[in-house]
């Protein structure tokens, strides 16, 4: 069955097909990671779990990166406040990211690049868009991209050059060409972390990271590039702007944007203090409840988010698993297989069909809701047939594809994160390596490696130790 998706750079519904016929290779933006991860992070990490499990699920090799920003205003103002350095305050909240992240049952991306990671690559990138004639020194020695040069700029969000203005999200300063140049490099001021440059003391602008972390793992055009639809513009434009002119390709194939959450009918803001944090709903309800919360929404709507709806959402996800445990009790914890019946293959197959239009994970998120009241119905009624084959199609068939019912009910996130992300990432590098895709494994090895992380690939399986930094 042929998978569509929306693509936001096309506008429209279109058939998704990979650069290569058995693999996918996937770029979902990152947090700035200068405090707890939110709600409205949640959202995309959550959706593109889920859009990877399916796509995996589905017969795809998939390589996924997912960037830490981890040198930003916020991260050197965070640092000053708590009188530490950005690599404290990033490395805090990178381990707090997986911490939240295992508890919401949100698998590791292949690559967690981080920005100070790359910035060698960086300035590389930029010193070829000033070759091209892209991109210009000013006077004050910060970089800018020259947006009239780059004839397709607009096409991703829709928008023509002429008609942009000078706003609240486009910087206004003289030193630049035109009010609508944006920044790959700025001088550091006083006080702020910088790095050599052929420009001078400073640091990347906020949009060169992605396209040369993206393109460094995954090559200079790739599958799928995912985030939130608040960054279409500026961030998403002028990412693919500066890719297609240091490279003359496409960037990404296709674009996939989730909705906003908002909260009684605004946006999600730090600024008017409506932020939830994931640790906080944790607290009061399961990863499956938050969940089935997002993905009973089409990840490309809005998202009304209501401790009310939560407290609804759970009730109902509260009843399944009840469900799910009379079975499991009936048959003390060890439900037998069943092979799959004619009913269970057209159940998936229509589960399937919802899944390739554009990821329609609500129609599936019903399908499930139905199939626990038919189970009760069947344990009621003693049809062990049919007991067996609904438990199988909720908990290991539907289930998995959009990662529920895999959290343990008490799991606190307590367990050793490090050891626990070190694992993980040494079973996607062995997955790689039986797919005989041995070029990211090398990478995972290596991205590894330079988070001082050694593997040993050994008879028994591959151990690791970790360097002490000096």
């Amino acid at each position: 069955m042929n998978i569509k998706i929306f693509d936001s750079l096309k506008g429209q519904l279109v058939d998704f097909k990979p650069i290569q016929k058995d693999k996918v290779t996937m770029y979902v933006c990152g947090p700035t990671i200068y405090n707890y991860v939110h709600v409205g992070n949640a959202r995309p990490m959550i959706v593109f779990d889920a859009f990877r499990r399916f796509l995996e699920y589905s017969g795809y090799k998939v390589v996924m990166v997912q960037n830490f920003t981890d040198i930003d205003d916020k991260l050197i103002n965070k640092a000053n406040e708590d009188g530490t350095t950005i690599d404290v305050i990033a490395n805090r909240f990178i381990n707090e990211y997986y911490r939240d992240a295992l508890k919401l049952g949100v698998r590791s991306a292949n690559f967690h690049p981080k920005t100070t990671d790359y910035v060698p690559q960086i300035i590389e990138f930029i010193k070829t868009l000033i070759e091209k004639g892209y991109a210009y020194e000013a006077k004050n020695h910060d970089v800018y991209f020259n947006v009239r040069k780059f004839k397709k700029y607009g096409e991703l969000s829709h928008r023509k050059v002429d008609d942009m203005r000078a706003g609240s999200r486009i910087e206004v300063n003289s030193d630049k060409k035109d009010p609508l140049d944006f920044t790959l490099w700025k001088t550091s001021k006083k006080g702020e972390p910088f790095w050599d440059s052929p420009w001078g003391k400073g640091r990347p602008g906020w949009h060169i990271e992605c396209s040369v972390m993206s393109t460094e793992l995954l090559g200079d055009t790739f599958d799928i590039h995912a985030g939130g639809n608040d960054l279409i513009f500026p961030h998403h434009e002028n990412e693919r702007a500066q890719s297609l002119a240091k490279t003359g390709k496409e960037f990404a194939n296709y674009w996939m944007h989730n909705g906003m959450i908002k909260s009684s009918g605004d946006k999600m803001s730090k600024s008017i203090g409506n932020i939830w944090l994931v640790r906080e709903l944790l607290e009061n309800f399961d990863a499956d409840t938050v969940k089935f919360f997002i993905l009973s929404k089409h990840y490309r709507a809005p998202l009304e988010f209501s401790e009310e709806g939560l407290i609804s959402q759970n009730k109902s996800v509260v009843r399944i698993k009840e469900t799910l445990k009379k079975v499991e009790e009936k048959y003390d914890n060890y439900v037998p297989n069943i092979n799959c019946s004619k009913n269970m293959k057209e159940i998936i197959e229509e589960a399937n069909k919802y899944l390739s239009d554009d990821f329609n994970t609500p129609r599936v998120i019903a399908m499930i809701f139905d199939l626990s009241k038919e189970l009760n119905k069947a344990i009621n009624d003693n049809e062990e047939k049919k007991i067996l084959e609904i438990y199988h199609l909720i908990k290991n068939n539907l289930g998995p594809i959009l990662g529920l019912f895999e959290v343990p009910e008490n799991s606190s996130g307590g367990e050793n994160i490090v050891d626990f992300l070190i694992q993980e990432h040494i079973q996607i590098r062995n997955q790689a390596r039986e797919n005989k895709d041995f070029d990211t494994a090398d990478k995972i090895r290596d991205d590894l490696s330079k988070k001082g992380i050694i593997l040993k690939d050994t008879p028994d399986g591959t151990e690791y130790s970790i360097k002490n930094k000096q």
